[in-house]
């Protein structure tokens, strides 16, 4: 996944908004104002910092050399994660989801009432039948 990809995938989510408070060089996503990730996008390799559950954090973090505690974050919180090569896009995808259902989850019922949930993701025929087996 490249940070074009990461992008657009953040941009998929319900509510989801993007800024750059902290200059032009790394992108903000939050829903309901509430940041879920952000990527810097001269930095090479990419990385991008999202949010995770602490137990889960540490278990990525054994599972791969390519995630870290998060730079310039509450590192029981946020996870920083090489996004390109290393780690399969598909668990990718899902560190983003995590990410954003934790902020969601988070927000007062009044704000979560206003964000639609998101479809599961439909499996390609292969996948259905590598499941069954």
């Amino acid at each position: 996944m490249d940070p074009v990809e990461f992008r657009e995938y953040c941009l998929t989510k319900p509510k989801v908004t993007e800024g750059t408070p902290f200059g032009e060089t790394v992108l903000v996503f939050k829903v309901a104002g509430k940041m879920f990730a952000l990527i810097s996008i001269d930095e090479i390799p990419a990385t991008a910092n999202l949010k995770c559950d602490p137990d889960l954090a540490l278990d990525l973090r054994d599972r791969y050399e390519q995630v870290r505690p998060g730079y310039h974050m509450n590192k029981k919180h946020w996870n920083t994660v090489e996004i390109k090569g290393g780690i399969p896009e598909a668990e990718l995808r899902k560190m983003i989801d995590h990410s954003y259902d934790l902020v969601v989850q988070s927000l007062p019922r009044a704000k979560r009432s206003t964000i639609p949930p998101v479809a599961a993701p439909r499996r390609s025929v292969a996948a259905k039948h590598r499941a069954r087996c």
